[in-house]
């Protein structure tokens, strides 16, 4: 980012649009039916392809009726490992920690369920799916394991995108040995499935060597070097568009194999290709949180105060492939122990390879955690709030860093006096409603880490006085084409009409990744960067323009508002853009910046988001049924940049936290691997019906560290604290202790 001060003395100030409500950029596109995603790509001479996918989850291809799909009217190719194109390298080679290996139809081998065996590619898509039943694949199986019970543990080298598989501070055996009391149990988490609305897809069109993709992607360069690198061409020759994505969730975060086989089948047959996951498609090859088994221990003085917490996880990987879902990092972060040992094993199965999904570690690890904490408070016969208050990190507890800011203790008591809190009955089983349910209260705390990437922008000033900031930025449906074009606004000191945003494309600058909360800091920070290297170079025109009312004023300096540059000692002295840049002779002045992580601040601080939710559940006695009917998160976050949109993202996590304590969950068959309830009919996630009264907090918070707009991720941070909430909730009201996720009627009954 460049540094307006060695260009010229200015004062920037905040323009209107942040902090602002405003409704979505891109919201009359989207009710309208005009916004144009992926497969809505429609070029002269496509052909349909569609995965032909195996239904056993170990073995090999025995045999394919290649002719018998070829004799199908329409079908016009199938792509088998006999014909596929060559790739430049293996893609079972991982040339860097985000390039996961790929199943392309490199071999006959099958490695889980679901994996692509073959594409048939069609004049229509109804022919190209008649073909795929005409394969009728044979099989050579072997026994598959898919199972925690299954396989031998192990302790792998690094956890999610590369922390340490153990850490510790303190002596944990001894701290639990000596402690006044202590709690030990286990908690299980299912595989859940990435279900975004819009399923992965691609539209690949070859002109010789030069690849024009449109492709949901949460990273539009990661796609296209690693493309790149597969097909062995230049990356500026392949150009992904990619303005909306209907989800991501972490799972359009890197190229998956479905898309690119899309690539490879329109290589070979010199025409566009459309290809679209089917829904049953989804649950294989496009990554999964893996299950997990949690054992947490934890030990306090006579006083209630902690004074050891020791997580261990077990949890799966693919046999080929290495994630592991990082569930005990939460225990890092939240509450005040002497003594922290974080433990990780996990054994390899026959499934596709895990990847993240939202809030990847924190949501799994934070439902077995926050629910630890409800337990432990109960042994004390504490209130669960207090005994977390009692228990508040000052500091980050496993580094000690101060934290860069924390207005934890505002959520709580925000949150807190919303929901009613003080009249909850510190027993179980003490309320009911009119209609005799029982009635039970649950708190669980937040927490995510305000995470930041690297990104470049582009900002034009133009000569009639408007503006144009371009960055290859991605919009999942958070909201980000609104608050980046907010930022934009306010880095030009524009109103918000008067700047064009643009985004959703490769040949834009590099906007990083929309993933762990970080892209509006990432992108807007880069966006900032470019509104100050644009203003503070106008500003220099204007200061040395002796035309210019602005003449000479260097040593006082200049502010930046609504279109004009104003003496920072006299504002009635002032200038327009459209003067400045016509006086100059110039059309046009362009800025660019830059963001990435400050590692000063982050070997200094501790930076996470934190909340505090609290859910209210109402229990069926006889029938076990459960039912969230409240739900009030207080969150701060850093700067808000637009309420409207944070408060959004925020319900969409409490909800995802409902979804994961009571609903969400793959039934594996363990006869042959594959998952039973492949579908949005049998993989039940929240509808209307299941969605109580929801409330989201914004609690202010000045982050001084995080990064200079004070910027701090929303996006995830609302699982964290909701399932445990409802978990809690569900103890209340029964006084049953549900340990194995997502509760079920036979464990209340």
């Amino acid at each position: 980012m460049p540094d307006s001060a060695n260009m010229a003395p200015m004062q920037r100030r905040h323009g209107s649009s942040i902090g602002q409500p405003l409704t979505r950029q891109d919201g009359f596109l989207k009710v309208t039916g005009t916004a144009r995603y992926a497969a809505d790509n429609n070029p002269p001479g496509l052909l349909h392809a569609v995965l032909a996918t195996s239904r056993v989850a170990r073995g090999r291809v025995a045999a394919l009726d290649v002719a018998a799909a070829l004799a199908h009217p329409g079908v016009v190719e199938v792509m088998t490992p006999a014909n596929r194109p060559p790739l430049a390298i293996d893609p079972d080679e991982r040339t860097s920690p985000f390039a996961f290996k790929l199943d392309v139809l490199q071999n006959d081998r099958i490695r889980y369920a679901g994996q692509p065996i073959a594409v048939v590619i069609a004049e229509t898509l109804e022919a190209a799916t008649d073909g795929t039943r005409l394969l009728a694949p044979r099989y050579e199986t072997e026994a598959p394991q898919v199972s925690l019970e299954d396989g031998e543990p192990f302790t792998p080298p690094v956890v999610g995108p590369g922390y340490p598989a153990e850490e510790q501070k303190g002596d944990a055996e001894a701290a639990l040995a000596a402690a006044a009391r202590h709690v030990e149990a286990r908690y299980e988490t299912p595989s859940q499935y990435h279900n975004a609305m819009e399923p992965h897809g691609i539209v690949a069109s070859w002109d010789g060597d030069r690849l024009t993709l449109d492709t949901p992607t949460q990273g539009l360069a990661i796609a296209q070097m690693r493309a790149a690198e597969l097909l062995g061409i230049p990356a500026e020759h392949i150009h992904i568009r990619s303005p909306f994505l209907g989800g991501g969730f972490g799972s359009k975060g890197l190229l998956a194999g479905p898309q690119m086989l899309g690539i490879l089948a329109a290589r070979l047959v010199g025409r566009p290709v459309k290809l679209v996951l089917q829904r049953p498609q989804m649950y294989g090859p496009v990554g999964h949180r893996a299950a997990t088994r949690q054992t947490l221990r934890l030990g306090v003085d006579e006083n209630g105060a902690l004074q050891a917490i020791d997580h261990h996880v077990l949890t799966h990987s693919s046999r080929f492939d290495d994630f592991f879902e990082p569930a005990a990092g939460v225990s890092h972060t939240l509450y005040a122990s002497p003594a922290i040992r974080t433990r990780h094993e996990a054994v390899r199965l026959d499934v596709g390879t895990p990847m993240f999904m939202r809030a990847p570690g924190e949501a799994s690890g934070s439902i077995a955690l926050e629910s630890a904490i409800d337990e432990m408070a109960w042994a004390c016969g504490m209130d669960p709030l207090a005994f977390r208050l009692k228990n508040y990190a000052e500091v980050e507890p496993i580094s000690g860093k101060p934290f860069s800011s924390k207005a934890l203790r505002d959520c709580y008591a925000q949150g807190a006096e919303r929901f009613g809190w003080a009249t909850r009955p510190l027993a179980p089983r003490q309320m009911r409603d009119e209609a005799g349910f029982l009635v039970g209260w649950g708190v669980g705390t937040a927490t995510f880490p305000a995470l930041m990437f690297q990104a470049q922008a582009r900002a034009v000033l133009r000569q009639d006085g408007s503006g144009v900031v371009e960055t290859g930025a991605h919009d999942m449906g958070q909201g980000a084409w609104t608050a980046l074009a907010q930022i934009a606004a306010d880095g030009l000191a524009l109103p918000l009409e008067r700047v064009e945003f643009h985004a959703g494309d490769s040949r834009l600058p590099d906007a990083g990744i929309a993933g762990g909360s970080g892209h509006t800091a990432t992108a807007g920070m880069a966006i900032h960067g470019a509104g100050a290297d644009v203003v503070a170079k106008l500003a220099a025109l204007a200061m040395d323009d002796e035309r210019s009312p602005l003449f000479g004023a260097h040593n006082a300096g200049v502010v930046a508002r609504g279109g004009r540059l104003h003496r920072r000692d006299d504002e009635s002295r002032s200038d327009s853009y459209e003067d400045i840049l016509q006086r100059a002779g110039l059309a046009e002045i362009e800025g660019r910046g830059s963001s990435a992580s400050d590692p000063a601040a982050q070997a200094a601080y501790a930076m996470h988001a934190h909340g505090a939710v609290f859910a209210e559940v109402k229990v069926d006695p006889e029938l076990g049924q459960v039912r969230v009917t409240r739900m009030v998160g207080a969150f701060a976050a850093g700067t808000i940049i637009n309420p409207r949109m944070v408060q959004s993202q925020y319900y969409g996590g409490m909800i995802w936290g409902l979804s994961f304590a009571l609903l969400e969950g793959a039934a594996m068959d363990h006869r042959s691997g594959r998952v039973m309830n492949g579908d949005l009919a049998e993989y039940h996630v929240p509808v209307n019906a299941d969605v109580p009264s929801v409330e989201a907090i914004l609690v202010e918070e000045r982050d001084p560290h995080v990064n200079a707009l004070g910027i701090k991720g929303v996006g995830e941070i609302g699982i964290t604290g909701s399932a445990g909430a409802i978990a809690n909730a569900v103890w209340h009201a029964t006084g049953r202790r549900v340990r194995r996720f997502p509760v079920s009627l036979d464990q209340l009954l």
